[in-house]
């Protein structure tokens, strides 16, 4: 059994994992930095406009979408109980206000936290970011 560290074909350099997730948390590049990663809201670019890495290996698939819900709701659990413990407002009206306010929450991190996921991808090298 062959040891991955010596397969004539790894690359013992890694790529730093934290820049590039925060990189990817800004939507932007993983490895440059500066080109956009995405062409729309959530639609990943084949490769980046500025320094041409190849972002089409990206598999990032619900992942995001599973963390989103995660994140959204463990911060808004302590809201609702709050909300309901301490202020008691109408059903309707706190319905609204929660509603708005969890697709809010969820439209502002679904971009960020993909951005993320495809960041990690390329720093760990999966999915075909390594092969260059």
């Amino acid at each position: 059994m062959t040891d991955i560290a010596t397969h004539p074909g790894h690359q013992e350099e890694d790529r730093p994992v934290r820049p590039a997730m925060l990189r990817g948390w800004r939507r932007r590049c993983p490895n440059c930095g500066a080109g956009e990663m995405f062409s729309g809201y959530l639609k990943v670019r084949d490769s980046c406009p500025v320094c041409g890495e190849e972002l089409h290996h990206q598999r990032a698939d619900d992942g995001p979408a599973y963390l989103t819900i995660l994140v959204v709701g463990h911060l808004m659990a302590p809201v609702i109980h709050v909300t309901y413990t301490e202020l008691r407002p109408d059903p309707l009206t706190m319905a609204a206000f929660l509603s708005v306010g969890c697709v809010a929450l969820s439209l502002y991190l679904l971009p960020r936290i993909k951005g993320a996921f495809i960041a990690l991808q390329w720093a760990k090298r999966l999915h075909g970011f390594g092969h260059k």
